[in-house]
């Protein structure tokens, strides 16, 4: 069962190269971030044609989030991040697919620094971390995929010094990151790879792709019921080249029924 997560950066204005993909691809689960479309807007006739059902919390001009199933239309368990009821952000949504909990989130960027977009980004993974917490109480199997916006280590940029300041490189912002993990979760990405140089972003400035001058922005936690379930991992760089797309490429995780050790990094 191959799960991705593609920030889209765009639905519409990018829906050939989200149809491309899928076509390509094949994924049985898709987390998309960054709609920037309301809800009336989510181009679901054109999903469907190609054969996947889906659910969606969109958000007018910013934000917005999205769950794809192949073959199927993923059960709808939650729109929207507890914790603070003011937030009008569309930035998460849950759903079951094929008894697995998929959780797919669109953490802020929280730039410029400091100011209220970082107070507000800590405050989100805050709650982020209080929700996770309650879904590791109930013992099922859950993965929280989506672009996270926070680099988590030096490997995870091709410039570290650059980024000290940076909101997705705080050091509050990447404690944060590793308290969220403490609790039992597993970066999916490194688990299987520790020691590689992966980017899933790269700037549409600076020739950014053509120098591979990237980031690691888009992450899988997993529960501990999943780690030994998973086989493979990789992110599609290619599509990053597809002309006018996004600043993300297409990242996933291979689930098998059963443990399955193997590895191979498809960057």
């Amino acid at each position: 069962m191959r799960i991705a997560t593609y920030n889209v950066n765009g639905v519409n204005g990018r829906l050939d190269v989200l149809l491309r993909w899928l076509e390509e691809a094949e994924p049985a689960v898709v987390c998309l971030q960054e709609l920037k479309a309301p809800d009336s807007k989510f181009p679901v006739k054109g999903i469907e044609a190609a054969g996947y059902g889906a659910v969606w919390h969109g958000q007018k001009s910013w934000n917005g989030v999205a769950i794809l199933a192949k073959d199927a239309v993923p059960l709808l368990t939650r729109r929207g991040l507890p914790g603070q009821d003011d937030d009008l952000h569309s930035r998460y949504i849950e759903a079951i697919v094929d008894g697995i909990v998929i959780g797919c989130l669109y953490l802020p960027n929280g730039n410029p620094y400091p100011g209220p977009k970082f107070a507000y980004k800590l405050r989100w993974i805050e709650r982020l971390t209080a929700y996770a917490r309650e879904l590791l109480d109930l013992e099922v199997p859950t993965v929280h995929a989506g672009d996270y916006n926070i680099i988590p280590t030096d490997l995870d940029v091709y410039k570290p010094e650059r980024w000290i300041d940076d909101a997705l490189f705080r050091t509050e912002v990447r404690d944060a990151y590793r308290q969220l993990i403490d609790q039992g979760w597993t970066d999916a990405l490194r688990h299987l790879l520790p020691e590689e140089r992966i980017y899933t972003f790269w700037d549409y400035f600076r020739n950014a792709f053509g120098r591979n001058a990237g980031l690691r922005l888009d992450h899988f936690l997993l529960s501990s019921d999943l780690v030994d379930r998973l086989s493979d991992v990789g992110v599609d760089k290619h599509v990053r080249g597809w002309g006018h797309t996004s600043d993300h490429a297409p990242t996933w995780i291979e689930v098998s029924d059963k443990p399955n050790r193997r590895t191979k990094y498809n960057g």
